[in-house]
């Protein structure tokens, strides 16, 4: 069957290769390439671990990504449902047989991975949603009928991975759903309504909150609380990026990171160690490099001329600006530390694996951007 799909339509295989976006091709090799000379700086100079663990994911995974552009858009249309399904099972699986670590039970060790299926989630939901709404009218989307399955796509995967508990990824799963849900054209006042029954609830939702997520909210609001508890790392965090000031300390030069000040300075708050060695200037070039990947990935769907390949892109293209805007936005103390990995740049096989096969489905969007989905 997947043979198929690489078969000669209108197609040669040198015209599927011109058609890719070479932009958004160079702009993730650019990316891949800053993220390895971060995580080496991680390292203290040093090509260890971490180092060599990101340059042979970034590798492997650029080769799946540059392999799954290929793959026609009917294919991905046909097997959506598929995949959500099968990467809801694996969250059931963790439960079941997956690896606890730091008081978590988020992974499944594949031996040569230890899969996170939530960050699958984050792709294969998107995928759901715009195989589910590709051919509803858009008068139809406000309907009873057609509400119930997408908010319980949503909805299931969220309970698990807060059960695991992960409630950062849970949240970020959500936001993924209801932007999809948004983009088809669902009504604004229904959401306001939900917003409104949210905020009412709040107190009864933290009263189920893990000790140690109660303590990052209240570190949030105040940080000093704690300065060497629960507050160190964002203190640091700051302290780390104001110290880089306009041009930054220099490569391999960051005190808060080679004096250990900043720990898990190579997953989450890979950002602060980089602002602290490159500073503002620094740190707004590779916000222009994000927000260049995101404006690559709607004008993808932009041009596609099916409905499921739109639908996806700008839902992916939405879901990229969250990731990125809530990872910097924790880093700096504008939002609680949760676990929402800076994407590409931030150490982590399946946060990785999960942006490149998004980013391979929305390539496979612009080398068959002319097709339509039956």
């Amino acid at each position: 069957m997947i043979r198929n799909y690489f078969q000669k339509r209108n197609q040669s295989f040198g015209e599927k290769i011109l058609a890719f976006d070479f932009v958004l091709l160079f702009l993730i090799l650019l990316l891949g390439i800053i993220s390895l000379f971060a995580m080496y700086s991680s390292e203290r100079g040093n090509f260890s671990y971490h180092t060599q663990s990101h340059l042979y994911r970034f590798s492997t995974f650029f080769l799946l990504f540059i392999v799954i552009s290929f793959f026609r858009i009917q294919y991905w249309y046909k097997s959506a449902y598929i995949f959500y399904f099968l990467v809801l099972i694996l969250l059931f699986g963790v439960d079941l047989f997956g690896i606890t670590a730091s008081g978590s039970k988020r992974w499944i060790n594949l031996f040569f991975i230890n899969l996170q299926p939530s960050e699958l989630m984050k792709v294969s939901l998107i995928v759901f949603l715009a195989r589910y709404y590709n051919k509803i009218p858009s008068q139809n989307v406000n309907s009873i009928k057609h509400i119930f399955i997408p908010f319980l796509s949503f909805l299931v995967p969220v309970y698990l991975v807060v059960s695991q508990p992960d409630l950062g990824t849970a949240v970020l799963i959500a936001i993924t759903g209801l932007i999809v849900i948004w983009l088809t054209g669902f009504k604004i006042k229904y959401f306001l309504y939900t917003f409104f029954i949210t905020i009412c609830l709040i107190p009864v939702g933290i009263s189920f909150l893990k000790p140690y997520q109660k303590s990052r909210i209240l570190t949030f609001f105040n940080p000093e609380r704690d300065p060497l508890g629960a507050g160190y790392q964002i203190l640091q965090s700051k302290i780390a990026v104001g110290s880089g000031g306009i041009f930054g300390k220099g490569f391999l030069l960051g005190s808060q990171s080679y004096l250990d000040y900043l720990p898990e300075k190579h997953t989450d708050f890979i950002f602060t160690l980089f602002s602290e060695e490159f500073g503002f200037v620094g740190s707004i070039i590779l916000l222009i490099i994000y927000a260049l990947i995101i404006y690559r990935i709607t004008s993808i769907g932009n041009q596609s001329r099916n409905n499921f390949a739109r639908l996806f892109c700008f839902g992916f293209a939405a879901a990229f600006f969250v990731y990125v805007t809530v990872n910097m936005a924790m880093v700096l103390g504008l939002l609680p530390i949760v676990g929402a990995p800076l994407p590409i740049m931030s150490y982590g096989g399946s946060s990785m694996l999960s942006i490149m096969i998004g980013l391979g489905i929305v390539m496979s969007c612009k080398v068959y951007q002319q097709e339509e989905v039956t």
